[in-house]
């Protein structure tokens, strides 16, 4: 099928979307056993390049952290909600959250402590949301714990720490839960993370030391303005609005 897209002169993009459709399906039909195999999970998504994802409003940010699974275990729906504040509420990378482990938690839990590109350490503050998620993962994670479990947070069902996939697979889910059409990417909750950020008066250096980046030049891809903040920014400034 894939192949057939290709040799179609389907782009990169498009492909990406298929897989991530069939992912949710084979996902959905799993939880549901109308089937035992996902033969999406040995198939590579072919990168991307271009645009970032675009930013999700408040409101659907909002409900997109806050689903949960009803008949998922207790140790399944506290670590995806933990996830999920985590990915908007600190702006992390997908690998930055994979590789999140028990010491990166502040004692407090008022910030988490993140290893970023080029081996780059930075600090950042965790949301209210965020915290009381993580407390709650923690309460249940021995429940998945193994013989091979390190130090990793965030765990799969086998104890191992979880991968790129399951972050997106949690995601997908969540997304089909609130209706959101065509789902969504987990960089699309870091964009709106910046996004949300400059919104509401943050400094483009500030999100840039949040989000780790090096360069400003590539906070400021992510730091769309909405049409929002620039009438407000405008009638507050411009002498005669």
């Amino acid at each position: 099928y894939l192949s057939v897209l290709h040799d179609g002169g389907a782009t990169s993009r498009t492909i990406a979307r298929r897989i991530a459709a069939l992912r949710r399906y084979y996902g959905w039909a799993i939880r549901h056993n109308v089937s035992d195999i996902d033969p999406t999970s040995a198939v590579h998504t072919p990168a991307v390049k271009g645009r970032l994802p675009r930013p999700l409003d408040e409101v659907t940010v909002g409900a997109l952290v806050s689903t949960e699974d009803a008949d998922a275990p207790e140790w399944r729906r506290s670590r995806d909600r933990a996830v999920l504040e985590i990915l908007y509420g600190s702006g992390l990378r997908v690998s930055e959250v994979c590789s999140l482990t028990l010491q990166s938690v502040s004692s407090d839990y008022s910030n988490v402590r993140v290893m970023g590109k080029g081996s780059k350490e930075r600090l950042v503050p965790l949301s209210a949301p965020a915290i009381a998620a993580i407390r709650r993962w923690l309460l249940v994670r021995n429940e998945v714990v193994s013989d091979n479990t390190g130090s990793s947070l965030f765990l799969s069902a086998r104890g191992n720490a979880v991968s790129r996939r399951d972050v997106t697979r949690v995601l997908d889910e969540a997304s089909e839960r609130v209706g959101l059409s065509g789902g969504t990417h987990p960089h699309a909750l870091r964009h709106s993370f910046a996004t949300h950020l400059m919104d509401n008066g943050a400094d483009t250096r500030s999100i840039q030391e949040l989000l780790g980046h090096s360069d400003a030049s590539t906070t400021q891809r992510y730091t769309h303005v909405s049409k929002e903040r620039l009438r407000l920014v405008y009638s507050e400034s411009h002498p005669r609005a």
